[in-house]
């Protein structure tokens, strides 16, 4: 065809070529901006100067009766889409089966194991093993506060040699990243104020069927290293060497599992009282910040302590500055589940946090210095927690 006076010809294949030139370059520049603004969604370039980063999280979970490969897969696998990274599981004390079996499914979710195992409640164990009170009545006969108590004393060579023993039987498990310790102290000498109504206590002072060990071994070693005779003394709750002398028990048997442990080439992490200045040396003798272990993780249960959601931050600030911010110290969160009738449950080990002050729980501890936070537990996380707590694990840099 030809152009009207004073236009150059052009052939009908060259307004072609153009017309596709012009198109390509619209669909470059539309894809140049989709490829962009995808980018500033993903935080990936310069659109923004904020990115996200996701604070580690552990839970504690002990493992039900029924549970099969298949319920401990399905809960893992949840656990870990909400952001875990690790499980602090119970799953049956010593049992090298079980743990194995657990250990296996974390790894396979992703997550690091920390074999769960209470240290000195024994149901079972030989009657001269158990601690004994200041009245002296044996654990192994007459318990405080509930028949589970029945613990051992940790001053005891052969509960020393059990104890190292069977937590290097777990340590050998290929799949097990930690042991994880608990119940490593002395019974509550003190209750959390929380807990007096529940047992109808009045706990102001140190009562003598809940003060241990006065054994025939630990009075004799106490004044062999003192020179005193701690069942003269009239009021035992005021001599501080022998405080100092039960402080020093735990710490030792600690670092004796750790050693062990360690040497298997594996971790050592513990559930602790809060603290340890404040609660867990006055509850529970526990001096945990001179603990050879890896990783901290103190049960800072506020409403066991009759505290709201802000005391968290408080004390992760103690527990952190105990040990320098050397060693990890994961903040242990207690969680309601029935939270919706919280204010009608009775018994205060059915509370914990609601929805609404996860984001003040957890950023407080992080505020602090933890290295992360730890659910008990993440099976009582309801709907509504779960999205209070992914808003609060994500934090902008």
């Amino acid at each position: 065809m030809y152009c009207r006076k004073n236009r150059k010809y052009r052939p009908a294949s060259s307004y072609l070529k153009i017309t596709l030139s012009l198109n390509n370059t619209k669909t470059m520049k539309v894809k140049s901006f989709l490829a962009v603004a995808a980018a500033c969604v993903l935080g990936m370039s310069s659109c923004s100067n904020e990115s996200t980063t996701k604070i580690p999280v552990y839970g504690w979970q002990g493992e039900g009766g029924d549970a099969t490969e298949a319920s401990i897969q399905a809960d893992f696998k949840k656990w870990k889409e909400h952001g875990l990274d690790g499980m602090c599981y119970n799953a049956g004390g010593f049992n090298v089966e079980k743990h194995t079996r657990a250990a296996k499914i974390a790894h396979a979710n992703g997550l690091e194991y920390h074999a769960w195992i209470p240290s000195m409640l024994k149901g079972d164990a030989d009657s001269t093993w158990y601690a004994v009170n200041r009245k002296g009545e044996s654990a192994y006969n007459v318990q405080a506060y509930v028949p589970y108590y029945k613990c051992m004393c940790p001053n005891n060579p052969d509960v020393i040699n059990y104890l190292v023993t069977e937590y290097g039987k777990i340590a050998d498990i290929p799949e097990v990243d930690f042991i994880h310790l608990d119940y490593i102290r002395y019974v509550d000498v003190i209750l959390a104020r929380g807990l007096w109504e529940k047992y109808g206590l009045v706990m102001n002072e140190e009562y003598p069927t809940a003060d241990y060990c006065y054994c025939d071994k630990c009075v004799a070693d106490f004044k062999a290293a003192t020179g005193i005779d701690i069942k003269s003394v009239e009021d035992p709750s005021t001599c501080e060497e022998w405080k100092q002398f039960r402080y020093n028990v735990i710490t030792s048997l600690v670092n004796k599992i750790a050693e062990t442990v360690h040497a298997k080439g594996k971790k050592v992490s513990a559930a602790v009282f809060p603290g340890p200045e404040s609660y867990a040396k006055k509850l529970v003798r526990q001096e945990w910040n001179k603990w050879n272990i890896d990783a901290f993780f103190p049960m800072n249960y506020n409403d066991f302590y009759l505290e709201p959601a802000s005391w968290v931050g408080k004390i992760t600030q103690e527990e952190v500055n105990s040990v320098n911010g050397k060693i990890p110290v994961y903040s242990g969160l207690f969680i309601c589940h029935d939270w919706q009738n919280k204010a009608n449950i009775k018994d205060p080990e059915g509370h914990g946090l609601i929805p609404s002050e996860i984001m003040e729980a957890v950023r407080g501890s992080i505020e602090a210095g933890a290295a992360g936070v730890a659910l008990f537990t993440p099976s009582n996380m309801t709907d509504e927690h779960w999205a209070e707590f992914d808003k609060a694990i994500h934090m902008k840099r």
